[in-house]
């Protein structure tokens, strides 16, 4: 496939796999890209994954006609990319690799030899001139691995962008690019926002007209619109304003009170996505929760913790840096509800997070004032109250638990008569949380 006058896609498709990297779900399958430039000296960009071998080796021969290649850049280490250095190397002896210092590293552990004799380093700012095509290297450390470098073609304004802009799905897949893309992003490169960043500042000053990643489509046009989403994920700002209500439910009443809300919400005139955690896809349900701006996280006290599903889910978002959102919880519990201090103490690690006022506490299933509470949420998500203004929640509202059974009291202060209506202990059963 022709990208310009003297670049050619020589990539692969891979249809079979269900689960890229062991845990992606990718029902339109894969794509392992890999680029020829053809000038007076010949540069392959990358290599595929292990079961494309033939496949791929092929592409290299129609293509070149003859021809033979003169060098292998070695942009990402990652099996997926670097499986064939070693055959590339033996169908081709008198080529070099370009790569950097650390990828030799890699290569020497993947494959027990850095080829040595057959490399040249390169690190910031690096050139190789091809013939009319000069090379200029630029180092992305940890965009997603510590070796990775991207690649400019200052003639074809063509920026080689390693995993950057790639996306889940075959070369051709017939799918929205932002929605495989962003699962894509946060799952493998969410963590890194910094890094991306750092990368989109060097990038800025390059003229770019095409952009070829190492997963998905050459983009070709509109790039504004796919630097801007990537500017966005990576400085974690949410990408549009929404309410994503993430929940698990047991026996039906966590999920019953999470659809209530999400009827006020949208009366309210919200924008409203639901995800059951135990049936969505979980990379999605994360890609989501980077997407909008607000969060309702809704689950029930399990074993003294939270349902399995939502601390997979939570333990995602910490991993990947989850910050600058709104959250709220609805905990479900029917002797000791712990849900919501469980679940906010997770997340102690993310940065810039402002949690709602309102919670929702239920007591095995909702009841007249745990009701009352989704509507109080529904209206301080939504910036509305019954006055038409939001209050604060009283700067003295305390929370005792009860240590026998972990029954959690709010108010200003335990009455002295005052027993735990779980347990019957008296008020110095209670410690203040």
């Amino acid at each position: 496939m022709k990208i310009t006058n003297d670049i050619r896609y020589i990539g692969v498709n891979d249809r079979k796999v269900d689960l890229f990297e062991g845990q992606y779900k990718v029902p339109n399958g894969m794509a392992y890209n890999s680029y020829a430039i053809i000038d007076e000296k010949i540069a392959i960009m990358d290599t595929v994954d292990a079961g494309f071998t033939a496949e791929w080796l092929a592409n290299i021969e129609n293509t070149l006609a003859g021809r033979t290649p003169d060098y292998l850049v070695v942009q990402h280490m990652e099996p997926d990319h670097s499986a064939n250095i070693v055959n590339f190397m033996n169908a081709y002896p008198e080529a070099v690799i370009v790569s950097s210092a650390k990828a030799f590293t890699m290569m020497k552990n993947f494959f027990g030899t850095d080829f040595a004799e057959r490399q040249i380093v390169v690190g910031e700012g690096s050139t190789l001139t091809l013939g009319k095509h000069t090379l200029t290297f630029v180092t992305a450390p940890m965009v997603h691995w510590p070796e990775v470098i991207v690649t400019y073609d200052s003639l074809d304004k063509v920026l080689f962008s390693a995993d950057g802009f790639g996306k889940f799905g075959a070369y051709d897949a017939d799918e929205p690019w932002a929605d495989e893309a962003r699962r894509y992003y946060i799952g493998i490169v969410g963590k890194y926002g910094a890094q991306v960043q750092a990368l989109l500042k060097k990038a800025a000053g390059l003229d770019i007209a095409i952009i070829c990643p190492l997963h998905g489509p050459v983009l070709t046009e509109n790039l504004g619109y796919y630097i801007d989403l990537y500017d966005k994920w990576s400085s974690y700002t949410p990408e549009e304003e929404g309410i994503l209500l993430a929940y698990t439910s047991v026996y039906g009443n966590t999920k019953k009170a999470v659809l209530a809300l999400a009827e006020q919400l949208k009366a309210n005139g919200e924008n409203v996505i639901v995800k059951d955690l135990a049936r969505t896809d979980m990379a999605e349900a994360v890609a989501d929760a980077f997407r909008y701006s607000k969060l309702v996280l809704a689950t029930t006290t399990y074993n003294g913790d939270i349902f399995p599903f939502m601390r997979e889910f939570i333990d995602h978002l910490v991993e990947r840096s989850f910050q600058n959102r709104t959250v709220a919880f609805i905990e479900n519990g029917s002797w000791a509800p712990l849900a919501a201090k469980i679940m906010k103490t997770k997340l102690e690690k993310c940065k810039n997070l402002t949690y709602l006022n309102t919670s929702v506490k239920i007591l095995s299933a909702l009841n007249e004032q745990s009701e009352k509470q989704l509507s109080d949420m529904a209206n301080e998500l939504s910036g509305i109250c019954a006055d038409g203004t939001c209050e604060d929640a009283p700067a003295n509202t305390k929370k005792f638990t009860c240590k026998v059974c972990g029954y959690v009291y709010e108010g200003e202060s335990l009455p002295d008569d005052y027993r735990c209506p779980i347990c019957g202990v008296k008020k110095n059963m209670f410690v203040e949380q």
